[in-house]
């Protein structure tokens, strides 16, 4: 994980945690990229080491819309090599196609309901939800369950975050209502 979370997790400075990773002195083993980020690997954290792990972990992958079906099967086999990288012996990958904005994804609906499954790893934080994926991980983690996002190179501006999240929420809201409004005219002209 990030030097950033393993900070969040343990309740620290993250300029603390990474001055001790420029000078070393980090309780646990620590690696840094070629991009510059440093990575922390704590055991407790790690997938095979929690007790978490006792129970089912799940590789979610998710796609927009039925064109991108390629896009899908590359990313559930990109999900499943990181598993089997982590340790995970054979990990299930649940495939959906649908919308982020779409509350109603019933595959996902049962992996969250599901107590057996106490991982569920996604290769970015938007293919689980487009608005409040946090929330979500907070949820599960209350469970003592949780989220494993593979690739956490989003914007860490929260605030730049927020605005792209309600822009989202707006032009699906118009885009939906224009398309209804569509649907409309033309069962009328149909009629």
């Amino acid at each position: 994980m990030r030097a950033r979370e393993w900070a969040e997790r343990e309740g620290l400075n993250e300029q603390t945690v990474w001055k001790w990773c420029r000078e070393g002195k980090m309780p646990v083993p620590v690696e840094k990229t070629a991009t510059g980020v440093w990575l922390v690997h704590d055991p407790k954290y790690e997938l095979g080491s929690t007790p978490a792990s006792a129970g089912r972990t799940v590789c979610y992958a998710r796609v927009s819309s039925s064109d991108q079906k390629s896009d899908l099967v590359r990313q559930a086999d990109r999900l499943k090599a990181f598993a089997v990288s982590m340790g995970v012996g054979d990990p299930e990958v649940v495939s959906e196609i649908g919308s982020g904005m779409n509350d109603k994804r019933r595959k996902l609906s049962r992996l969250l309901a599901d107590p057996t499954v106490t991982t569920i790893i996604v290769e970015h934080r938007d293919r689980l939800a487009r608005m409040n994926a946090g929330l979500v991980e907070s949820a599960l983690a209350a469970q003592g369950r949780r989220v494993v996002v593979v690739d956490d190179t989003e914007l860490d501006d929260d605030l730049v975050r927020d605005m792209t999240e309600v822009l989202t929420s707006f032009c699906a809201r118009l885009y939906g209502r224009r398309a209804a409004r569509h649907r409309a005219e033309s069962a009328l002209e149909a009629a």
